[in-house]
């Protein structure tokens, strides 16, 4: 029998032409003179965080050397329309702004010219007239009175929203109820390559349009375009070349590229726009951006009893997919880990003067396991006892999966005491609580927090289907494709890694193709952690068809029945019991392509509903009580994602997540004054942390497959991220337990830790805006809520 590379540590074959540079971004289709008669765009973008479009002067900037064209909204006609998802029909957004700007760095007018400069100089010449409306900055004032109306034909704020009949009765019998005010801070996402894309209305020989574009979702971007546009989406050829990171950035069509392309095709030239890092931070949507109130019931020795959410989500302006999560995968992901009997839950998302909030790392389910925890964390100490204790009491009974909890959410399998034993081993628990309790006796200023989280989150959200494909050649090598879109996840390794184990056809021999509408067919892209499960199982399909059809091929060539015919170790076809002869790919595939056939199969995987992975973190830090600083000491973080195809791309995966979840926990947040104004629209202000402000990570897993797939897969890309922020966050208000700190709302930066420890024991709570009273009732039941998300 042939030994398995699934489950073996197998280095990554896109390495080496991201190291060396031989890749293609869609920058450097702008940069190096490859499409001929290229114009380039630049953008005027709103200083003002809310006011009305009185007048726009473009005659300087459209007389200026290089410039082509200066557009504004009336010029251009585009349809308004949504983002990623609708979050509220009646709110969609202009790809320019028509009478009113609602957010600093909203795109008002745009500038082609023959250079980039040229463009950029020509911006500055555009003159518009505004006449400035008071801003809307905090989701919670957004629903005050007297607060200024986004859309004032809305008549308010809320973007959207939703409660249940009585979410207060969740906390009825309680015996103790613990509960908390909790900020989920707004993220820039940073990825290294911002947004990017080369339009060309000429297309190529098959289709009408061609776009280049730094997207994880090619086939999705393309169907919304032509939607938009009123396009043939088979006229459409979409490609997404290498793309430097897009932490659900990149998913869906935005203002900006609808404008590309709607100006490209009015002019008949190629154009490019590639956003600098100050667009970025300013107008790619931002992620988190939530404020929960929740409250925790339980009986005396530690059994919950009930659970109730109210949560402020921030949609930003023209109600950002964001603003979604707080009603849909915050909402499912609620009750976490614990077997909580009562859960009510509402949640109102509101418009503000800020950059529309999207998908990020985690979307919604990160909120969720940092409210939930902390608020476990804050009953341990009620209680008196060690939150390892209380978190086990609560624990879901391993055997009563599949099950569905009391929000809907029907999950596959866990063992969540599997993962959090495991990292109280690593983390050898009792010696830290022994070295905690020294110095605490001591009184030494650096005090010692240890931090536990454990979570539970949703992947490949509803399941769906996959499209994946294995072509063999003449020569014996093999192309694999997919309907995913890698960013940098490593599916060309874990593709070819399938292919290779099924088939027997060396690594090295294998190529993979994806991201282009034109050879891919279908796709649903990247995101939510759905790849492996959903790709991989793709193509582990079609590589088993493809197999089938070299043994009934090897059969007639050998003389043999196929039910004799088997695949040896050494790659090639042979006849059961007899040692010889043996026929090769290459002969199987020379002889398809001969007879005018290929050795091929493309064909989609349906998976019936989601997974959901799991795991603990274990989080050691250091707090200097005297100045606040925060030194993390270790992090084990062990992840549970199901059957693992690579350790090693798992780990890197771990790694990436990991310094996410921290940084948001220490250091990101995107911050406005009271006027709107961003100030984190730089890098020398917005702080994501380079390796000198990270340490070594501790990341560890167990395998716990779900049925849900053929290769017993979860998503483990987001998982890190969802497990680390609580858990360092728990680590700090434990290392300040002596001085009487409840709560410390991330990021845990200094300033702020230095004010909880000189406040004492503030009660980490306010009563919620009143909007809670007044929102429609949660529509269907719980079940129909979770799986229409």
């Amino acid at each position: 029998m042939r030994g398995s590379i699934l489950g073996t540590a197998v280095r990554r074959v896109e390495d080496p032409d991201l190291i060396t540079g031989n890749t293609t971004y869609v920058g450097n289709l702008s940069a190096n003179g490859s499409i001929d008669g290229l114009l380039h765009v630049a953008f005027v973008r709103s200083p003002l965080a809310h006011g009305l479009v009185t007048g726009i002067e473009t005659a300087d900037a459209a007389a200026a050397d290089g410039v082509v064209a200066v557009y504004t909204a009336a010029d251009l006609g585009l349809p308004a329309h949504h983002g990623l998802m609708v979050l509220n029909p009646d709110l969609p957004r202009p790809p320019l702004a028509t009478d009113r700007v609602r957010f600093v760095g909203e795109a008002v007018a745009m500038v082609v010219a023959e250079s980039k400069a040229a463009a950029v100089d020509a911006a500055e010449l555009v003159e518009v007239d505004y006449d400035p409306l008071p801003a809307v900055v905090d989701p919670e004032e957004a629903f005050a009175p007297d607060a200024e109306l986004q859309f004032p034909e809305q008549g308010s704020n809320l973007a959207a929203g939703l409660r249940d009949g009585n979410s207060a009765a969740a906390l009825d019998g309680a015996e103790v109820v613990v509960r908390a005010r909790m900020v989920n801070q707004r993220l820039a996402v940073v990825p290294m390559e911002g947004n990017a894309i080369v339009v060309d209305p000429r297309g190529d020989a098959n289709h009408d349009l061609l776009i280049h574009v730094s997207t994880q979702m090619p086939h999705g971007f393309r169907a919304q375009l032509a939607g938009i546009l009123g396009l043939d989406a088979a006229t459409v050829r979409v490609i997404a070349p290498h793309v430097g990171g897009a932490f659900g950035g990149k998913a869906g069509v935005l203002a900006e590229h609808t404008a590309v392309v709607g100006a490209s095709r009015r002019l008949g030239r190629p154009l490019a726009w590639v956003e600098t890092r100050s667009e970025n931070l300013v107008s790619m949507p931002h992620g988190r951006s939530q404020v929960g109130y929740y409250e925790l019931g339980l009986t005396r020795d530690g059994m919950m009893t009930g659970l109730r959410c109210r949560v402020v989500g921030d949609a930003g302006a023209y109600a950002g997919f964001g603003g979604a999560l707080p009603l849909h995968m915050t909402y499912v992901m609620a009750p976490g880990v614990y077997a909580i009997p009562k859960v009510g839950y509402d949640a109102a998302s509101a418009l503000t003067n800020t950059t529309p909030v999207g998908a990020f790392r985690g979307a919604g389910r990160p909120e969720a396991a940092a409210h939930l925890e902390r608020l476990v964390d804050i009953a341990a100490v009620e209680l008196n006892m060690d939150p390892v204790e209380l978190r086990r009491r609560n624990f879901l009974d391993p055997s009563a999966f599949p099950l569905t909890t009391p929000v809907g959410a029907a999950y596959d399998v866990g063992d969540y005491d599997l993962p959090l034993r495991e990292a109280l081993r690593l983390a050898d628990y009792e010696k830290l609580r022994e070295e905690q309790q020294s110095r605490r006796e001591a009184q030494d200023p650096v005090q010692l927090g240890i931090g536990i989280a454990v979570y539970v989150e949703i992947t490949a959200g509803g399941g769906g289907s996959e499209y994946g494909s294995v072509h063999v050649h003449a020569d014996g090598t093999a192309t694999v494709s997919a309907g995913t879109s890698a960013h940098g996840q490593g599916h060309a390794t874990s593709f070819a890694m399938l292919v290779s184990d099924r088939l027997g056809i060396p690594m090295d021999r294998i190529s993979y193709a994806q991201s282009d509408t034109a050879t891919v067919p279908r796709g649903g892209g990247t995101g939510g952690s759905r790849s492996l499960q959903m790709g991989g199982s793709a193509v582990d399909k079609a590589a088993t068809d493809v197999l089938d059809q070299a043994r009934n091929r090897a059969a007639a060539m050998l003389e043999a029945s196929v039910d004799d015919v088997e695949l040896t170790d050494g790659g090639e076809f042979g006849v059961t019991g007899v040692p010889t002869p043996t026929v090769t790919w290459q002969q199987i595939a020379s002889g398809a392509e001969a007879a005018g056939q290929t050795l091929f199969a493309g064909l989609d995987a349906t998976q019936d509903g989601a997974t959901f992975p799991f795991g603990a973190h274990v989080s050691v830090v250091e707090v200097d009580t005297e100045t606040g600083r925060v030194s993390p000491r270790r992090h084990l973080a062990v992840d549970d994602c199901g059957r693992i195809l690579n350790p090693l791309l798992v780990e890197g995966q771990q790694h990436g997540g990991l310094a996410q979840g921290i940084a948001q926990a220490l250091y990101e947040e995107v911050v406005y004054d009271a006027d709107g104004q961003p100030l984190t629209s730089t890098l020398a202000d917005y702080h994501v942390p380079t390796a000198a402000d990270l340490f070594p990570f501790e990341a560890a897993t167990t395998e716990t497959p779900t049925h849900m797939n053929p290769l017993g897969a979860k998503g483990i890309g987001e998982s890190a991220t969802i497990g680390s922020t609580p858990a360092v966050q728990n680590a700090i208000v434990d290392a300040l337990r002596p001085f009487g700190v409840r709560h410390i709302d991330l990021p845990c930066t200094p300033e702020r830790i230095w004010r909880a420890i000189r406040a004492g024991g503030e009660d980490p709570w306010r009563e919620p805006p009143a909007i809670f009273d007044d929102l429609p009732r949660r529509g269907g039941d719980s079940t129909e809520e979770a799986g229409a998300i």
